[in-house]
């Protein structure tokens, strides 16, 4: 699992740029025993209007294309998980 997530932050690693640029940013939370990536969406994203387009069309495209064993993507502090 620590390769796992070693390749899941690498992934999240690319995505971050776009995020901080707009002063926002991701955090992995955790990885669950059936390759559901949790993570925090920080700053301007937690309260952005975009944050879910930017949950699907951004992180979790991103991690899945690094990563395909993962199955999806949740952001924990959003109200619908994607």
């Amino acid at each position: 699992m620590i390769e796992l997530s070693k390749k899941v932050e690498e992934a999240l690693d690319q995505i971050r740029p776009y995020l901080q640029a707009d002063g926002g940013n991701v955090s992995l939370v955790e990885i669950t025993d059936d390759f559901i990536v949790k993570v925090e969406l920080l700053g301007a994203c937690k309260s952005c209007s975009m944050s879910m387009m930017t949950m699907k069309a951004g992180i979790e495209e991103s991690v899945k294309r690094s990563v395909p064993e993962i199955k999806s993507v949740e952001a924990v502090n959003l109200s619908i998980a994607i």
